[in-house]
């Protein structure tokens, strides 16, 4: 195996990831015009009215929440500082559907809250007024307090990494702590900010489960029910178009206002900065406002769940959950396995000749994360189901035989619109990696007589093999909770722990779909914990570098 060969299976990879997007793209515009105006007069301005309000609301939820609670443990000493430092990361574990599920039969009518309030307050059923959770509010607040983590994350290390100089003259010039992280600690972390809340965007214009369970009808849920509802492939088609040009529009948008932004670091970091205390009101403040996402967050949803689910009657352990269980785990295995060998060839690729064209490639390999799961499913269906119907027709009329769709009704397909989607994250992962290993090791390895497929075994690999497990892993578990391109393309017999939940909560058995919902958050506690365990060695690694400057200047 030559190093040619490894460039080529790279630019293969980048071609299969664009396939399903340009697909959607041509099956749109190629439709029938009467859809077209369809589309624009009907069913286009609720959804995008209705997508565009969620979005506004989650961008403002996860930036107040992830920047403040950032700010808080990163610069200010209170009670509870280092464990809430940690556990802010812990929604994370949690799909947005999921959440839904727990929240609907915690907060609906016949819910624990409002039987309570009603026993209390002796008030009829409709003697009162209740914020109705199944509605566009309720999807935004489930939306908000899954996602907020991923600006949390990206703000904690832009402040940690600030330069503390500035925010110490502002207060010199008498501005109030507030005023100085507004005017200087906030613009600096912007670009990470902006960063975060693009990422709860992008998650918020591709989920479906959570929308689709509380009748919110946006892009995504208007493509499922074109596709199967009303069997309009053309419908489809042009309104994942649509939802694939919003989704690089606010990429784009993002990228153009960021600019050359970058985060400032001179001078000595807020990690190594003797922080505050805050004493009376202000630290129980601060304690309720990293406490409170906590809560909401994970420990009220996991205690839910769990009362939901002893009283199910349903057996985790029965054949059937099981069966279950083993599909979800093979689909999970042979698409995190794929996705990371495809980010390996694609991020060598780039790292042996750098330039424009190793930038479009990864670029190109990245895109489909941008891209929610119902436009790559549909960009997926709409070729192979005419590659099908075409051998089809060969078959019978040449040879008299019937091969039915093939690829269309496979776990392959679903494999592949696993790999389109997530290559982005096994390639950054991979990349993080891959940063830290000098350049001259590559010259060495070539001067003993490696090359590239042997530089890539021998030294590529085992330096980045962490940071290849790690790309495995969170592959892995993002699979497991994929629900809208799992609905679409998972054959007729073969369900998943995320499609049981979703046609459990569907029906109106929250009880029961508490339990592939509990599995599920069980999966993805793990990449969590995993972050959590490196959170908290940060954090006793900054009390060490304290502790020995104390030592040292006594």
């Amino acid at each position: 195996m030559s190093e040619s060969f490894l460039h080529r299976l790279a630019w293969i990879v980048v071609i299969l990831c664009l396939a399903p997007i340009v697909a959607a793209a041509l099956a749109a515009l190629t439709g029938d015009l009467d859809t077209w105006r369809n589309v624009l007069s009907s069913v286009l301005p609720r959804y995008t009215a209705n997508t565009l309000r969620l979005v506004a609301i989650v961008a403002v939820g996860t930036a107040i929440i992830g920047a403040g609670a950032a700010w808080l443990v990163t610069v200010y000493r209170f009670p509870g500082v280092r464990l809430l430092e940690v556990t802010l990361a812990l929604p994370l574990a949690f799909p947005a559907y999921v959440m839904a599920y727990a929240y609907t039969h915690m907060l609906d009518h016949p819910g624990p809250v409002q039987t309570a309030l009603r026993a209390v307050m002796g008030w009829g059923p409709r003697e009162y007024w209740f914020p109705e959770v199944r509605s566009l509010g309720g999807a935004a607040a489930m939306l908000t307090i899954v996602l907020y983590p991923y600006v949390y994350l990206l703000a904690r290390a832009s402040f940690r990494q600030q330069s503390a100089n500035a925010f110490l003259v502002a207060r010199t010039l008498g501005r109030s702590p507030a005023r100085a992280f507004w005017h200087v600690a906030l613009p600096m972390a912007r670009p990470a900010i902006a960063g975060g809340v693009l990422l709860a965007i992008m998650e918020t214009i591709a989920d479906f489960g959570t929308v689709a369970f509380f009748n919110v009808q946006t892009f995504a849920t208007g493509i499922y029910q074109a596709w199967f509802s009303l069997g309009d492939r053309a419908a489809a088609a042009q309104l994942a178009l649509c939802l694939l040009a919003f989704a690089l529009l606010l990429a784009g948008l993002e990228r153009a206002s960021r600019g050359r932004a970058r985060t400032a670091g001179r001078g000595g970091r807020f990690e190594t900065m003797e922080r505050p205390r805050l004493r009376g009101a202000a630290a129980a403040g601060a304690f309720a406002f990293c406490f409170l996402p906590v809560l909401l967050g994970f420990l009220l949803p996991v205690v839910m769940l769990g009362v939901m689910a002893v009283g199910s009657g349903q057996d985790l352990l029965a054949p059937r959950y099981l069966g279950f269980m083993s599909n979800s785990l093979v689909l999970a295995s042979v698409a995190s396995v794929l996705t990371v060998l495809g980010a390996v060839l694609v991020g060598f690729r780039a790292r042996m000749r750098p330039g424009r064209a190793s930038r479009a490639l990864v670029v190109g390999a990245g895109l489909g994360y941008a891209v929610p799961g119902g436009v790559i499913a549909v960009g997926l269906m709409v070729p192979m189901a005419a590659f099908d119907n075409a051998l089809d027709a060969v078959m019978r009329d040449y040879f008299g035989i019937r091969t039915g769709l093939l690829i269309t009704g496979s776990i392959w397909l679903m494999v592949m619109a696993y790999v389109v989607r997530f290559m982005a994250a096994a390639l950054n992962a991979y990349d993080s990696g891959m940063a830290t290993v000098p350049h001259n090791l590559d010259a060495i390895g070539r001067s003993l007589g490696q090359p590239g497929p042997g530089l890539l075994r021998r030294v590529h690999l085992p330096v980045a093999r962490t940071s290849v497990l790690t790309a495995l892993l969170i592959v892995f578990v993002d699979v497991m909770k994929e629900l809208p391109a799992t609905l679409i393309l998972h054959p007729f017999n073969f369900q998943t722990l995320a499609v049981q939940a979703h046609r459990l909560a569907s029906d109106e058995r929250l009880a029961e779909a508490a339990v592939p919902s509990l599995v599920l958050v069980a999966f993805g506690l793990i990449p969590v914990a995993i972050l959590c365990r490196t959170l908290g060695r940060d954090a006793q690694s900054r009390r060490a570098a304290r502790l020995g400057a104390a030592i040292s200047a006594g």
